[in-house]
């Protein structure tokens, strides 16, 4: 029998030679942090820079998993290779939605040139905000071109995580809500691409005219204007159009600019929370120390100051 590689770097070799399983391997050690994760990104990270990401946000029971999959379905049709990360920041576990999610999407379970992953925060220091990117460049550094980007519901996290992308798609249904609700979600700010999904229920066109009034309000990128998308993602309906109107996004980012300067944003953004988790892990550390119980004891006895205790420490 073989032997199974452990290391990073064997590993990274495996997936880019096409082991599905070195691959899984190496995104399991991306979810769970510490230095398995840390070698990981300083082997990719020179090795990416190619991918396209697209975030697909929207509440839960908008359709988003079974759009995602026809979405693959038509990105496959035009011979895509296409990675799916289903992305949950409440559950250490894969289950509940992107459970379904997975189930939803199992008629890719056997297409080689599709990868779909679920992921959860698990141990990584920093949580998804750190996890996702370090794993969309292992996917890219593997030559996967496109990377969906799932989320569960539209709260913060995911939000964030959507707004990652290069491209973010916004899905709403017939009767989605108010315009307030939307935009103390986040949604009008970081959407790119607005699908209506089940188009064929009532109320369709009161809810692309609200969107409309919407944008017309909104000060979006120079040059873009999110178009809307009517989709029945059971029946396949829209999706064409969908997978149309990604690509237009992807080639005015490219000739605009906008995706070097988002790129560059994002990794500005990460660089800073990196630093303020390991500084974080850093304060921990030295509140578990004995040198902190002599620095709370002096503190107590008010023979100093906090913030004087505070830099004797990090000194």
């Amino acid at each position: 029998m073989s032997r199974r590689p452990t290391d990073p770097a064997e590993l990274l070799a495996a997936a880019r030679a096409g082991d599905r399983g070195a691959l899984a391997r190496l995104l399991s050690m991306v979810e769970r942090g510490g230095p398995d994760a840390r070698a990981v990104g300083r082997l990719t990270h020179p090795l990416g820079g190619a991918v396209t990401t697209v975030g697909v946000t929207g509440a839960p029971g908008a359709g988003k998993s079974t759009l995602t999959s026809a979405l693959v379905r038509a990105m496959r049709a035009d011979g895509e290779r296409v990675a799916v990360l289903a992305v949950d920041p409440s559950s250490p576990f894969t289950g509940g939605a992107i459970l379904g999610d997975r189930v939803r999407m199992g008629e890719h379970a056997l297409d080689d040139e599709v990868f779909i992953r679920s992921m959860a925060t698990r141990g990584h220091l920093g949580g998804l905000s750190l996890a996702v990117p370090e794993a969309v460049r292992l996917l890219d550094a593997v030559g996967l071109p496109w990377v969906l980007l799932e989320t569960v519901g539209v709260g913060q996290v995911e939000v964030e995580v959507a707004g990652e992308a290069d491209t973010t798609v916004v899905v709403v249904n017939p009767g989605w809500g108010d315009a307030v609700q939307a935009n103390k979600a986040g949604l009008m700010e970081i959407a790119d691409v607005f699908v209506v999904n089940k188009a064929d229920r009532a109320g369709v066109d009161d809810t692309v005219a609200d969107l409309q009034r919407m944008l017309s309000l909104r000060a979006g990128a120079a040059g873009w204007r999110p178009p809307l998308v009517r989709t029945v993602a059971t029946t396949g309906e829209g999706v064409a159009e969908l997978w149309a109107a990604l690509r237009d996004h992807a080639e005015w980012a490219r000739s605009s600019g906008e995706l070097d300067r988002r790129r560059r944003t994002r990794l500005e953004s990460e660089l800073r929370r990196i630093l303020t988790a390991r500084l974080l892990q850093r304060a921990t550390e030295l509140a578990e120390g004995r040198a902190y119980d002599e620095a709370l004891a002096d503190v107590l006895a008010r023979r100093t100051d906090p913030w004087s205790a505070a830099d004797a420490l990090l000194a």
